[in-house]
This record gives C-alpha cells, structure tokens and sequence, in this order.
C-alpha cells in the first residue's frame, strides 16, 4: 500500500474548533483509490464529523479489514491509533482494543465484501456483544480490488459490467444488524453529505454498537460490453507493450434531497439506485419498525436512508461484563494478579 503525505504548508487563517485544531487535522495521507469513489466521501464525512465535534484525534482507535474500504482509513485521524487487519478479522480487532481501552473512540471501516462474505461470522457476533463502536460499511456490491466481482450484497438480477445477472438473493447488512440486536442502525449514501455526516456524528455519540451502511458506488467498473471505452476493447485494438491498466477520472455522485423523497441516482453501469429518504415524522425507537420499512423498501426496488433505529437506554459491552471504570490496559499488577488466594475464590465460584 502506498501512502503519500499531504503537504505541511496550509492557510494560516483555517478556522479551529474548541480543540485549537483546524480540518486538516483530522486528515490523512492521500487517496490513492480512484478519482470519484464513494469512499473517498466517507473518509472526508468522518473528517468533517470529527473536527466539528471537537474530538481529539489521538483518542481514536481506526481498525479495518482487507478490501478498498479498508484502505480509507490511512485518509482520515492520521494522529489517532490505527490498526489494519486481516480480511474478514477487524471485528475482533476492535473488539480486543475496546476491551483494553474503553475511553477510546472506535472506528471501524469494512466492505460489504468485508463483512457479509468472509467476515459475516465476525460481524454478527460484534453486534451482539454491544461493542461500544462506530461500524461504517462502505458498500459497493462489488469486489473493487480484484476486479469486479459480485459481492454478497449485491442484488438479485443487477449485471455485472460483462452483463452477467447475479443469480443469488443479496445480504442485508441493515436488516441483519436489526435482527441481532444493534442499538444504533442507519443507511446512507456517500454522496448525501449533508445526511451523512450527522449520522456519523450521532453514532460516535452511541453508547453502544451504532452502524451505519452506507451505499458507495464504486466508479472503476462501468467497462461492460459494448463500450469502446473498456479494457477489452482497448486491449483488442492496441499492440500490447505492457501489461498494464489505467482507469480514467470519474465524477463524484452526489445527492441532496429531503426527507420523505425518493430519489434516483444514475450509476456509473447505466443501472438507477433509488434512495429514499425517512419521513419527518418517522419513529427511530421501534425496531419491528424499522426492520418493516427496510424490508418493504427492499421490495419496492428503493433503498431506506436515514437513521433506522436507536436504543437512547442502550448498555455496552462493559456494562455487559461489569468491568471497571479503569481501562484494562491502565490497571497494575495488584489488581491483574491478585494472588493465588483470590484465584481460588474465583474457581470455587466456578464448580
């Protein structure tokens, strides 16, 4: 992976927040995924969410998996702890720095690929153990790193950029979440800043697991048959020097509509995404709900964006377990070995 610094020098008059601290120090290296992926929103969503809450960046924890999702979190809180796992594995990453540091703040960034593939196992049981974390999936319906494979979310019927159907039902992360036992769950749409950010802003907040799906188009794919703009297409009217790809600049997709809307987005394969947006008046409490919504939103060929559900009385994983206030890594030896006196009484507690 390759990593290029953003340049030292910057506008002496940027505005700071409480901490002192301008924007760009909540940013990371440079993006090196393509010009106009959705992703890249995400990462500068998370940037903007966490400078207007004055969070101090070196009290993060990012953890990822393996996929271009995973990348982003090099682009964003370069001065916070970071940890990239392998794939499928973030969840217990960060279920193992929660549990050692509780006053951090944690971000984990996966793929649909991430998650709902390889690291589904994983994912559900994070949720069900209340990891008190932000869960972002960044979600493509595609495997961008290996060249455009379906991936488990993608939906039934959709073609892949040869025009091959998906013949398998699609993984709702959303719905999954719900049924386990998530006490925050949103959806959005990377190029929805103006949704997006608050909710990332709301999940930091969370005490507990707080999720969020956010649908991120990937734009290095619309090379389908019949485009002379393909790799296929090129390759087959050009003397081949090396073997080598080059993927032109996309457009950013953006979106800005109010609640209650249904919205159509044009996709870089020629297919429609239809977002539809919450109503005003819509309950975020009711989990049977939410779960209706999602599913008859599902139906009708539109996807729910908003904030789905949330626990306000929500308990995490250390009021789970009793833990002490002090973080686990913070505690001495007194306390971590207490003897062998104090180890019998916790077997006797045990037969």
């Amino acid at each position: 992976m390759t990593f290029v610094a953003k340049p030292r020098v910057r506008h002496p008059l940027l505005p700071v927040n409480e901490l002192g601290l301008t924007r760009r120090d909540y940013e990371g290296s440079v993006s090196t995924l393509c010009a106009g992926c959705g992703h890249d929103s995400v990462s500068a969503a998370i940037v903007q969410a966490c400078a207007e809450l004055s969070l101090p960046p070196h009290k993060f924890a990012k953890v990822s998996g393996i996929g271009c999702s995973s990348k982003t979190p090099s682009y964003f809180l370069s001065h916070s702890h970071g940890f990239n796992s392998v794939h499928g594995r973030m969840p217990s990453v960060a279920t193992g720095a929660n549990l050692a540091n509780r006053e951090l703040y944690c971000i984990g960034v996966s793929g649909d690929g991430d998650s709902a593939s390889i690291g589904i196992g994983q994912f559900a049981h994070i949720v069900r153990r209340r990891i008190n974390m932000l869960y972002i999936v960044d979600n493509n319906g595609t495997y961008g790193l290996t060249k455009g494979q379906f991936s488990a979310t993608n939906d039934k019927g959709s073609t892949s950029k040869r025009g091959v159907p998906n013949l398998y039902e699609p993984i709702d992360l959303v719905s999954m979440a719900l049924q386990i036992g998530a006490s925050f769950v949103a959806r959005s749409f990377s190029g929805d800043k103006r949704q997006l950010v608050p909710l990332i802003q709301a999940g930091l907040m969370h005490k507990g697991f707080a999720f969020i799906d956010v649908i991120s188009p990937c734009v290095a794919f619309n090379n389908h048959n019949g485009s002379t703009k393909s790799y296929d297409y090129v390759r087959g009217h050009t003397e081949r020097l090396v073997s080598a790809d080059y993927i032109a600049a996309g457009e950013e997709i953006t979106v800005d509509y109010e609640s209650g809307m249904l919205e159509d987005v044009a996709m870089p394969d020629g297919s429609t995404l239809r977002l539809r947006k919450v109503d005003e008046d819509y309950d975020p409490r009711d989990r049977v709900q939410a779960l209706t919504q999602v599913q008859r939103s599902a139906e009708a060929g539109e996807v729910v964006t908003g904030l789905l559900y949330v626990d306000a009385d929500a308990a995490d994983c250390h009021d789970v377990l009793g833990t002490p206030a002090t973080p686990l890594n913070a505690l001495d030896d007194s306390v971590l070995c207490p003897g062998a006196e104090a180890l019998e009484g916790v077997n006797a507690q045990l037969r």
